[in-house]
């Protein structure tokens, strides 16, 4: 659905310094139907990238291909007509005052000229779709900060698009309302099988509802792929931010290992890490722990405290052969210096 091919973006730089490279040739591809994130930290690219994925921004170099058509390539009528396929849904969803959430939603297509009676067809399907049945004469003023991101949503739809491109939709929400709108684009995207790309930095949003993420950084995208692959893999720079660890715990005599082990064939739970410790000859206690269900899978990063029979700290040699026989099943297992 979405293929990006050598994506390269360059801004000269004011006052002749060197130039400013956005992004740098960045391939990567958004299934059909996928919720794909993408995350980074500000200056990753983030922004430049949506500008070029809506036309926007023309590509230094490079291609973008959205249900087949290059949207760099286009100009004029013909982008503005490619541009129908995408919706858009931003932080703040910059709704306009004057108007009713009904009339809010049918602004695009008043612009695209849809007659009226289309308009008002098309908006009460909307309406319903995104869960505001009763509101949709109510000013943006009168609705919550989530029936206010609702109407953005229902905005975003309304040309029928099929790529929805949405920029920290949920950044400026409480939790609660969070999950109310990342469960409503999940619940879209099977109704209506649209493609859907999440800008975001919140790594809850992520692990909630995202099929798939790439990690952008200094413009180049440094880590891609199925969430649980991604997740599970101890050695990638997303594993520990999606699944964080807390600080190292203090006052506890004993050897503190930090174990991930979402990559491992024949190692699930902790409670399967307790048990080779017990193997090995130490008494393994979890002290810290993150645990997720992911695709169906516990991925899992724990903290274990291991101690011998006298409930001492293990010897150096004891720890030595506890991280070898975790490394010989897949774990990654590094001790936590306090």
């Amino acid at each position: 659905m979405i293929t990006l091919d050598g994506l390269t973006k360059v801004f000269p730089a004011p006052g002749g310094g060197a130039d400013v490279v956005a992004l740098d040739d960045i391939d990567l591809t958004v299934d059909a139907g996928q919720i794909h994130g993408i995350v980074g930290r500000s200056g990753a690219g983030k922004s430049t990238l949506i500008r070029c994925l809506t036309g926007l921004e023309k590509p230094t170099s490079g291609h973008v291909s959205i249900d087949g058509t290059d949207i760099a390539a286009l100009d004029g009528a013909s982008l503005r007509a490619a541009r129908r396929n995408i919706g858009m849904v931003f932080q703040h969803a910059n709704l306009l005052d004057s108007r009713t959430a009904a009339q809010n939603i049918a602004h695009p297509l008043e612009i695209a000229g849809v007659p009226r009676a289309r308009r008002e067809q098309r908006v009460a399907e909307l309406v319903e779709l995104v869960g505001l049945s009763g509101r949709e004469h109510n000013h943006p003023a009168q609705l919550s900060g989530g029936q206010v991101q609702r109407v953005g949503i229902a905005r975003g739809l309304a040309a029928e698009p099929k790529v929805l491109l949405c920029d920290e939709p949920t950044s400026a929400l409480d939790p609660s309302t969070t999950r109310q709108i990342l469960t409503l684009i999940r619940d879209l995207r099977d109704r209506l099988g649209i493609t859907v790309v999440i800008i975001t930095h919140e790594m809850s949003v992520v692990r909630e509802v995202c099929d798939a993420v790439t990690l952008l950084e200094g413009g180049r995208v440094v880590q891609s792929g199925g969430l649980l692959d991604v997740a599970s893999d101890p050695h990638g720079p997303l594993s520990s931010e999606l699944i964080p660890l807390p600080p190292a715990p203090t006052g506890i005599s004993a050897l503190v290992v930090n174990c991930d082990y979402g990559d491992s064939e024949t190692l699930r739970t902790s409670d399967d890490l307790v048990r080779l410790a017990g193997e090995r000859g130490a008494h393994a206690t979890i002290v810290a722990g993150t645990i997720e269900t992911i695709g169906g899978r516990q991925v899992g990063r724990v903290q274990l405290a291991l101690r011998n029979d006298s409930g001492a700290p293990i010897s150096r040699e004891g720890l030595d052969a506890f991280i070898h026989a975790l490394d010989a099943q897949g774990v990654v297992a590094q001790e936590v210096t306090r």
